[in-house]
């Protein structure tokens, strides 16, 4: 806005259903005058290889201009006369009222083929498209309760990190966000973590995305498939598959507000993280159960996989937190092997399928009552996060949500009242929020974080089930509140609202779909209740 005009800009990216296979990668930028007349500048500055490749050939003609650099070209087509800079291409132009010009990013597949530059007619119809496709997508939903257009738009940005080609689901589009202002806690987010598989599943079968939920299912099945000496699966994968993730530092860049370093690919993909085979296997079950019957050749795998568990559940690991110091006896590992081993028979049983049941059974049965035996901490009345620590952990929220526990147990109850307590006397709440543990725990990586979402949603769904529904409620109202104006959170939240950690984070919709459709569902049986 300016004193005498109002511009509206709109960004959009054209589907493949509505355009050649060449132009995927469109980027569309819409400049419109709404009010007024007015200039505007543009600047196309690429930043190569995240900027060690500088731009080595500017080639500007009527239509627009393509940079070039050793790797990579760039095309930006544009209705407007470009100029040649140090760094890209740049213009100014003046827009009178109700006067449209748009700009078209794309990569380049080759030197031989440029995109054209389109008539704003033709942009507009691409538009229309584009927004229709989305609306139609998410009629798709069968979720019609409480808080819909949240649990939409959590839908919406799952369908938005899905790569199509393999199915896989990112946890954030972005890297190296932090997770403190300054501080060090600055991840590469661009891959798909295992762990996210049972909550992705879940989340898009409880509203009736199965199409989506079989799609990712060919990417479990692509994973489960590949078979290694030390263990059957991987912690996290590139979109693709590729299982060579290493982290690198980038030292050209200063990080977002001056939160070094920067960092790209992500040294979690070394790591033994035992919860991940839970996770894995209760996506299997879950698609089994409201979906549709898993193969032969994944049954065969998943039987590997367990039979692995079986072997390996009593090793320490770095778990759910990735924490960067010692392997440890975590809680919510043992927890999710349990689950490993639970949805394993349940599969076995309910659909005749080959296992060593007796072996699994044992092995299940062993884990159950070493998490009660050695997961307790009597003086604080509460599991903690490892065997023998006094620190909570809020990955123990998840022990009713895998039904490991019954929410109304006592020794559940009791957790969940030690974490609900403010962190000034020991617990993981602030102002409605939750640490994932205390600030001050020592995880091998220093400097101190944010409030956890996803364990804010979490604690929210453990209390529905629990029966407290109005502190359940209030809790997520409160956390509705704190997205930001499009609906959208990051991995993390400071203590005044401010969105922390990489953005916007697949695990936290997820936990929003799951909280609201079981708050939800919970709060229509009660007013069901005659009094």
């Amino acid at each position: 806005m300016t004193n005498g005009a109002v511009i509206e800009l709109t960004d959009f990216m054209p589907l493949q259903s509505n355009q050649k296979k060449e132009q995927v990668s469109w980027l569309v930028r819409r400049a419109k005058s709404v009010l007024g007349s007015a200039r505007l500048r543009l600047h196309c500055n690429p930043s190569f290889g995240y900027a060690a490749l500088p731009v080595t050939e500017t080639e500007i003609d009527r239509e627009g201009a393509t940079l070039r650099s050793k790797d990579f070209s760039l095309r930006l087509a544009s209705p407007i006369a470009l100029k040649a800079t140090d760094s890209g291409v740049s213009a100014e132009f003046e827009l009178q009222e109700l006067q449209t010009a748009s700009f078209i990013v794309s990569q380049l597949p080759d030197n031989r083929w440029k995109p054209p530059l389109m008539p704003e007619e033709s942009l507009d119809e691409l538009e229309a498209a584009t927004a229709m496709y989305w609306r139609n997508w998410i009629k798709k939903s069968s979720y019609s309760g409480r808080w819909r257009e949240m649990v939409h738009r959590s839908a919406l940005l799952l369908q938005l990190l899905t790569y199509a080609p393999s199915g896989a689901i990112i946890a954030a589009p972005t890297s190296s966000l932090p997770e403190w202002i300054g501080g060090e806690r600055n991840w590469d987010y661009r891959f798909n973590w295992i762990r996210d598989a049972a909550y992705t599943v879940y989340a898009l079968e409880r509203i009736g995305l199965f199409d989506e939920a079989e799609s990712f299912m060919h990417w479990i099945e692509d994973r489960s498939a590949e078979a290694f000496d030390d263990s059957p699966l991987q912690t996290v994968y590139a979109v693709d598959g590729n299982r060579d993730l290493h982290e690198k530092i980038l030292d050209q860049f200063e990080g977002y507000r001056g939160s070094k370093p920067v960092r790209v690919g992500n040294d979690a993909f070394k790591q033994l993280q035992l919860d991940i085979y839970g996770a894995l296997i209760d996506a299997v079950y879950l698609y089994n159960k409201y979906a549709k019957p898993i193969t032969g050749t994944l049954w065969r795998d998943i039987r590997r996989i367990a039979d692995w568990v079986c072997e390996n559940w009593q090793r320490n690991d770095q778990g759910i937190w990735e924490l960067r110091g010692d392997p440890r006896p975590l809680v919510h590992s043992k927890v999710m092997c349990w689950v490993a081993m639970d949805r394993a028979l349940r599969l076995a049983v309910s659909r005749s399928l080959p296992a060593d049941l007796t072996r699994w059974v044992r092995c299940r049965d062993h884990i159950y009552e070493e998490v009660l035996n050695k997961g307790w901490n009597q003086e604080r009345q509460s599991f903690v996060q490892s065997y023998g620590s006094q620190i909570l952990d809020a990955s123990i929220l998840m022990m009713p949500l895998v039904f490991f526990m019954t929410p109304d147990d006592p020794m559940m109850v009791s957790t969940v009242d030690a974490i609900c307590q403010p962190t000034s006397k020991g617990g993981l709440l602030s102002d409605g929020m939750v640490y994932r543990y205390p600030p001050s725990t020592d995880d091998g990586v220093g400097t101190t974080e944010g409030t956890f979402n996803v364990c804010t949603l979490w604690l929210i769904e453990a209390l529905t089930r629990m029966g407290r529904t109005r502190q359940a409620q209030w809790l997520f109202e409160k956390m509705l509140s704190r997205a930001n104006q499009l609906g959208l959170y990051s991995e993390e939240m400071s203590l005044r609202g401010e969105q922390l950690g990489n953005f916007p984070q697949a695990l936290t919709h997820m936990g929003l779909i799951s909280a609201a459709y079981n708050l939800d569902r919970t709060l229509n049986a009660e007013a069901r209740i005659p009094f």
